[in-house]
């Protein structure tokens, strides 16, 4: 997540009709190239008349928008957001779905019990989310994984905590296919998890905070 403005929606790393039928391709195009695209749009258009900031990475833009005007603070966090959000939903999808490798296992297991329990305890916490938002799975500075809940377009990114996988529970992201049947969603979702998508980046996390410890 560290491009720079003008800023881009990531093409999907699979067709339309890819995911099927845990998700159909008329709700992924609409959600991808109507959806995503509006907040890339949005935020474009933002730093377009903001050149000060349009080397501000993606990253920086939702973890430190309180330090911009106080006139675009608001349009930059949802925007900022809406882009950080999406792509990471986006790309922790896959066809078919995949199972966590045997280190990622271990962390699982230490924090929840087993990887069945973790997809009960996101889809619990991505019902639980009151109207739009999402569930993520996170994790600490310290390898240890967690899930937390964050309305509308707030992403929970600190020098504490990293997301690792994104759940959208906003209406566009299912309704087209399943209306109002919010679990429905989730639980067929489950079974679409790019698990390799999310070990990378706990990888990542966990080399971060080795560089943090040896400059220390």
């Amino acid at each position: 997540m560290e491009q720079c403005y003008p800023f881009e929606a990531l093409p999907l790393p699979y067709p339309y009709d890819g995911l099927a039928p845990y998700l159909n391709a008329e709700t992924l195009t609409f959600h991808h190239d109507k959806h995503y695209q509006a907040y890339v749009e949005g935020l474009n258009q933002i730093l377009e008349k903001c050149p000060q900031y349009q080397s501000w990475s993606l990253n920086r833009l939702v973890t430190e928008y309180a330090h911009l005007p106080r006139s675009i603070q608001e349009p930059v966090r949802n925007n900022a957001g809406g882009v950080y959000n999406h792509g990471l939903y986006f790309m922790g999808l896959c066809p078919g779905g995949s199972m966590p490798g045997s280190r990622l296992t271990a962390v699982i297991e230490k924090a929840f019990g087993s990887f069945q329990n973790l997809n009960d305890a996101l889809i619990q916490c991505a019902m639980s989310q009151f109207g739009s938002g999402y569930a993520f799975l996170i994790s600490d500075a310290w390898g240890r994984l967690g899930l937390v809940k964050a309305p509308n377009q707030q992403v929970p990114l600190s020098s504490r905590m990293c997301p690792l996988l994104a759940i959208d529970v906003w209406e566009h992201a299912y309704y087209l296919q399943y209306q109002n049947r919010r679990k429905d969603y989730l639980t067929a979702l489950t079974q679409a998890i790019d698990w390799s998508f999310v070990e990378h980046r706990y990888a990542d996390v966990m080399d971060a905070t080795r560089r943090r410890g040896q400059r220390g």
